[in-house]
């Protein structure tokens, strides 16, 4: 019977400079060396008491476990599930499921069919703005408005409210950067002001429910038991704030990544049908979510340590997407890489419901950019970044251009 892992005081210091360098900002521009040193043990301990691991093998075995649970009540942390994103089964299936009928593929694989040209053209007109610039902020002029329009349009908010819409999802989004697992009093009335206007739109949907828009979908439907409206406010927020702060952080990451390589930028400038092969890789090689967090329900074995039940357990998927074990040359980016089973989007019954809309975001930002920018160069290498380790992305990306193609 193994035992519980019991650090010694040596590796215990050692751990604890070694996760306190993965949580410095002063490291979020590189955190893979401190990932490759996070992989020579299988298992860590946090300040906390979280078990840290990092390694490809054992995190595809534990993403897959149900007996890590998505509830953070469920672990030495605590707390409370505030969307099904930290529930476990049944609780969560029955939300997702009802999410996903109304979404996209598998269930509703012809709506971002239809929403594709609506991208495309929201993507070109946020380049067009730029024709008469000579430098501009990536972040602040295409990877966040372009996901929060594609939002707000999915949830059928009317266009007249899409500018607030979106500001309230922006500053919500920098105060949780600013502090990670807090919010200030004026963020808090922020997030309030959002969920209250979900819930206008939802009351206004129950009266006449006959779009075509996600809300609609889920105030009609009936298939496993009439969802509530605080249910609905919550997934809509967490398609908005979490699936947001994603695909902006996965454009972001692209675009750096593109102009650090000009013959790759210049590669999918010819062939922009190469845009879902880039994407793929730039999800392995700087994926926009580091972490994901865990609570073990009983005694779990992995790589030859005990961890007890009720224990709060890292998975730092941004190291085994590195993993020189599963991926030949991982630091190294390759958009022909093959057999690509990465971890961006995470795994398991908790893999990001957005993913097919945040893929589609991403091809078609990075394609549209790459064709229409002319001699783009970085300002700043590294550029400053959010200070959130498990939400990785510039906080800023600025850009030198001479121009816009038409």
């Amino acid at each position: 019977m193994l035992d519980t892992f019991v650090p010694s005081s040596v590796e215990i210091e050692a751990g604890a400079r070694l996760l306190n360098a993965i949580a410095d900002p002063a490291n979020r521009p590189n955190p893979y060396p401190l990932y490759q040193t996070l992989r020579e043990q299988p298992v860590w301990r946090d300040a906390g008491g979280a078990y840290v691991l990092g390694r490809y093998n054992d995190i595809k075995s534990l993403i897959h476990d149900p007996r890590l649970s998505s509830d953070p009540a469920n672990s030495a942390q605590g707390g409370s599930a505030l969307s099904f994103l930290n529930m476990d089964p049944p609780d969560h299936d029955r939300l997702r499921r009802m999410t996903m009928r109304h979404f996209g593929p598998p269930a509703n694989a012809s709506r971002l069919q239809r929403m594709t040209p609506v991208l495309r053209a929201m993507a070109r007109m946020l380049i067009d703005r730029l024709s008469d610039r000579s430098e501009f902020d990536v972040v602040a002029e295409i990877s966040y408005p372009f996901p929060g329009r594609v939002i707000a349009d999915l949830l059928g908010v009317p266009r007249e409210d899409e500018t607030k819409f979106c500001a309230w999802a922006e500053a919500i989004a920098h105060a949780s950067d600013r502090d990670s697992g807090y919010r200030s009093k004026e963020a808090e009335r922020t997030f309030q002001e959002l969920a209250g206007y979900i819930m206008g739109l939802i009351n206004k949907r129950r009266r006449d429910a006959a779009g075509d828009d996600l809300l609609s979908g889920l105030v009609n439907d009936t298939q496993d038991g009439a969802l509530r409206s605080d249910e609905i406010v919550r997934i809509a927020l967490l398609l908005l704030l979490a699936g947001h702060e994603t695909t902006v952080n996965l454009i972001s990451n692209g675009v750096l990544t593109l102009l650090r390589r000009p013959h790759a930028f210049e590669r999918l400038r010819r062939q922009p049908a190469l845009a879902p092969a880039f994407v793929e890789e730039l999800l392995r090689y700087e994926p926009p979510v580091h972490i994901i967090y865990r609570g073990s329900l009983c005694d779990i074995e992995i790589g030859g340590v005990r961890i007890p039940g009720g224990s709060s357990v890292q998975l730092v998927l941004a190291s085994a997407n590195r993993d020189p074990s599963r991926f030949e040359r991982p630091d190294v980016f390759d958009p022909d890489r093959p057999h690509n089973q990465h971890f961006g989007f995470g795994g398991g019954i908790h893999s990001c419901f957005g993913a097919p809309l945040a893929r589609m975001e991403a091809q078609i930002a990075l394609s549209e950019l790459t064709r229409r920018l002319v001699s783009p160069e970085l300002v700043e290498d590294p550029p400053p970044y959010q200070l959130n380790p498990t939400l990785r992305g510039p906080r800023e990306l600025r850009v030198a251009i001479k121009g816009v193609i038409e």
